[in-house]
């Protein structure tokens, strides 16, 4: 049955050709030759009966990509000048249209050159829209961020999670922990982020006894 939907999908090529396309009389015996010698390579190659096999997108470590509103408690102004650009830059990401997001970001930078959310917003629709690689741009975004509050949590916070979710776990370990060995034990953010470099550390594997020391 296969078979003659690709007789007839043939046909209806070299009909279209021959009538539709107006092809002159003295070129219509090369475009059906051409037609038939790419029919007879794919009844070689081809294997239409076969059934489909989606390929798995590879897994990264559980929990590393939930990056979603409310992880910002306690890390940004949810009323500040920064919420507005935030909010509508986080509807684009959510409906994929990731360059969107991140424009929408940089016009609020415009306003707000020195806001450390907006910043750190911009790298994570950067990572966002290289596909959750951190890209120069992203890191760059995230760096001004930390330029402009060392103290800031989103920075480092959100710069681990961009390199956790590229495949830089020993950087991102490296990024949290120093988070963490600094961050107030009553810090909203405090627990998410034990959960998270805990599950990094798992997804790392067993470490010799030099870099476990190393770690901080």
């Amino acid at each position: 049955m296969i078979w003659l939907w690709v007789m007839l999908a043939a046909l209806a090529t070299i009909a279209g050709i021959f009538w539709l396309g107006k092809l002159p009389a003295t070129a219509r015996p090369l475009a059906g030759a051409a037609v038939m010698l790419g029919l007879a390579g794919y009844a070689l190659q081809g294997s239409p009966s076969l059934p489909g096999k989606p390929v798995a997108a590879p897994e990264e470590p559980e929990g590393f990509g939930d990056v979603i509103a409310d992880q910002r408690q306690g890390m940004a102004d949810r009323f500040g000048p920064a919420a507005q650009w935030l909010g509508m830059s986080d509807g684009f990401a959510r409906t994929g249209k990731t360059e969107l997001a991140a424009k929408t970001l940089e016009k609020g930078l415009a306003r707000y050159p020195n806001n450390v959310d907006l910043w750190v917003g911009l790298g994570n629709a950067l990572t966002a829209h290289g596909g959750g690689m951190m890209s120069p741009a992203a890191a760059l975004a995230f760096d001004e961020a930390a330029r402009r509050d060392p103290s800031h949590p989103a920075p480092p916070f959100f710069a681990g999670l961009a390199l956790a979710q590229g495949g830089d776990l020993k950087g991102a370990e490296a990024v949290w922990g120093e988070l963490l060995a600094r961050s107030p034990a009553d810090a909203p953010w405090r627990a998410d982020l034990e959960m998270r470099l805990a599950q990094l550390r798992q997804a790392m594997g067993p470490r010799l006894p030099t870099e476990a020391t190393e770690a901080p």
